[in-house]
């Protein structure tokens, strides 16, 4: 059902738009990859808000046309500050592309889930247009896509090393992490007349400087150095080493400024900001979003990614898991923004007025949905700690991961009269309530917890990531022993019989993970078989830009250790190692026995799919004399 707002209730796309606002023109233009759909989990209306907040007037170009006389990015002229741009909520070559790198046929953040409408390397393309067509404009490139890119990285679609994402974009300023801190402070400035060129000081921001130029002063920062670009063409070690110091600084609330020189130019990153305070953070959810795509969208169907979270919390922001293969910290940072109780609840009494509710909220959740709260007892502790993961290999002293607040508001959330049902639809972090490996549990708020998700929040599947079987590819990850998976299955499946449910539990798995052979991936599949799992939530590692699987995939060693790992790269060797996922469809069978003969692990493929070799199919006769004549004519 369609609600009927003014249209003044959203940020402009149009002039016509503007001009009903009572402008002719703006402080701020916004160029973003996605549908603008004005919704506290979508990057550009956040953004779009914060301005307006500030006091400063914004527009949006959502989704411009970058192949024809370039309209799009001219429709509200020059804004007085800057041009912002954003790839959208993921990055461009992710959305674009699979795995194997297959061209995606559709797209969750456009109407209709219609390909097509962004470019590649989107961040870059929009910037160099807009420094084409307004050369004296500050453009100011944000979100996933350029935070990720910020430094020296490896971009797997090309296959090859690339600069810094200010290189290629020509853009003044990056904004990487949460935008929220540095865009109010950035605003702010501008405000009081600090000119755009004058805004290197910020936190959390990069740019680029001439060699000859002197670092801008601050007694409070130390700089260090990474190992310039061009020698990490030369050196995957180096480059790999730079990853290093980028992840730790990037995860201190005491952070170094770091530099690295590229060509003539000299990269600057300022530390970032210390993790938001509930405060701050629910300033940015309880801004007046409308909680709607756009109204031009209605007629060319509904976006995917809005259906998705559309009756869905986010509760937090963050994760400390650290895992090897994820971006969520490198972007959301590893110690979590958990909003108030307030916020949350005073947002599902929006949820549940819209006219489409049917009284289920699909998911209260976050990044890791078992987060909410967690923070260290002691912060001191924190503030000196450069650990890119507060759970790996051992759960920190430190950290406090008493579920009990959690706990508490999914029963507030249950007790609202509008809410039939609230799900956790996000994934939770198993390894949180396994008592072997999380021992603060003297109040039993592990087991509370797990009872009151289990009875209450289960949509008849609960989604668990253990990722792999072999201990050895999970201390690659930086994920726990899958002894710990058998636990957590242990104490589900008792509350499950102790309640009288049938609830199935859902584990994710990658392949082609960076130190993963064929043998791990056999034993992978034989084990998940004993315990009685036909996998369906699988999938091929891709590499994406700032994740430590992506340094060891491309230089081959870990950036901590310097020490080697092997990472199969061929589009055949990564489809094989998926075959093991998919033991029980005979079309698997021939490979996963000759893979594991070749292995000398015949007993293996003995376990996983018997010792008989699967039968030879029987060509029929008329097939087969058309194959004999065929090769005849051939020979002749």
């Amino acid at each position: 059902m369609q609600i009927e707002r003014p249209i003044t209730d959203w940020l402009p796309l149009t002039k016509k738009e503007l001009e009903k606002r009572g402008l002719d023109e703006v402080d701020v233009v916004l160029i973003s990859g996605d549908a603008y759909v004005d919704h506290p989990a979508f990057g550009t209306a956040v953004v779009g808000r914060i301005i307006e907040d500030e006091g400063f007037t914004v527009a949006i170009v959502a989704q411009p046309n970058w192949k024809d006389d370039l309209r799009d990015f001219k429709k509200f002229g020059k804004p007085r500050y800057f041009f912002g741009v954003t790839a959208g909520c993921m990055d461009s070559m992710v959305n674009h592309y699979t795995a194997n790198k297959r061209l995606r046929s559709t797209d969750a953040y456009t109407p209709g889930g219609e390909s097509g409408f962004r470019p590649d390397y989107a961040t870059v393309t929009y910037s160099k247009i807009l420094k084409e067509l307004y050369p004296d404009v500050p453009v100011l490139i944000g979100g996933i896509e350029a935070s990720l890119r910020r430094v020296t990285h490896y971009d797997y679609w090309s296959d090859e090393l690339k600069p810094s994402i200010l290189v290629d974009s020509k853009a003044d300023l990056l904004v990487y992490g949460m935008g929220d801190q540095p865009l109010r402070d950035i605003l702010k400035l501008l405000k009081k007349g600090v000119p755009f060129s004058n805004l290197s000081t910020v936190k959390q921001i990069a740019f680029l400087q001439n060699q000859e130029e002197v670092l801008p002063k601050n007694k409070n920062w130390e700089t260090v150095e990474l190992t310039d670009h061009e020698t990490c063409l030369q050196d995957k070690v180096k480059f790999a080493s730079n990853f290093k110091i980028v992840e730790v600084e990037s995860n201190k609330w005491a952070a170094n400024r770091i530099v690295q020189t590229i060509g003539n130019k000299r990269l600057v990153i300022n530390p970032p900001y210390k993790t938001m305070e509930e405060k701050e953070i629910d300033e940015s959810f309880d801004l007046p979003y409308t909680r709607l795509p756009h109204p031009k969208y209605k007629k060319r169907g509904a976006i995917p990614a809005y259906d998705m979270i559309k009756f869905s919390i986010n509760m937090h922001r963050g994760c400390f898991g650290g895992c090897s293969f994820c971006t969520i910290s490198a972007h959301q940072g590893k110690f979590i923004a958990s909003r108030s109780e307030k916020s949350i609840l005073s947002e599902i009494d929006e949820v549940v007025a819209h006219p489409d509710f049917k009284g289920y909220i699909s998911d209260i959740g976050g990044p890791s949905a078992n987060m909410y709260k967690m923070k260290g007892k002691d912060e001191d502790i924190c503030a000196r700690c450069s650990s890119p993961s507060c759970i790996h290999p051992v759960i920190c002293n430190n950290l406090d991961t008493s579920h009990k607040s959690m706990t508490a508001l999914y029963k507030k959330v249950d007790a609202h009269p509008e809410v039939k049902k609230a799900f956790v639809g996000s994934g939770i972090r198993y390894d949180l309530l396994v008592d072997d490996f999380n021992k603060n549990n003297d109040d039993g708020n592990h087991d509370e917890y797990i009872e009151q998700l289990v009875t209450r929040h289960v949509s008849g599947r609960l989604k668990v990531a253990p990722e792999h079987t072999s201990d050895a590819t999970l201390r690659v990850m930086r994920k726990p022993s899958f002894k710990y998976f058998h636990k957590f299955k242990e104490k589900y499946d008792r509350i499950q019989k102790k309640h009288g449910l049938n609830q199935q539990l859902i584990p994710y798995f990658i392949s082609s993970h960076p130190g993963c052979a064929d043998e791990d991936m056999a034993n992978l599949a034989i084990e998940t078989k004993d315990m009685g799992f036909q996998l369906e939530q699988v999938q091929d590692f891709t590499p994406t830009p700032m994740t430590v699987a992506t340094v060891i995939y491309y230089s081959g060693v870990h950036p901590y250790t310097l020490k080697p790992y092997k990472t199969v790269k061929e589009k055949e060797a990564k489809v094989n190692q998926r075959r093991f996922f998919f033991w029980y469809k005979r079309e698997n069978h021939d490979y996963i026995r000759q893979s594991l003969k070749k292995a000398d692990r015949l007993e293996l493929a003995d376990q996983l799919i018997g010792n008989k070799p699967a039968p030879e199919k029987k060509v029929p006769k008329w097939l087969e004399e058309r194959r004999k004549k065929e090769g005849s004519t051939k020979r002749k």
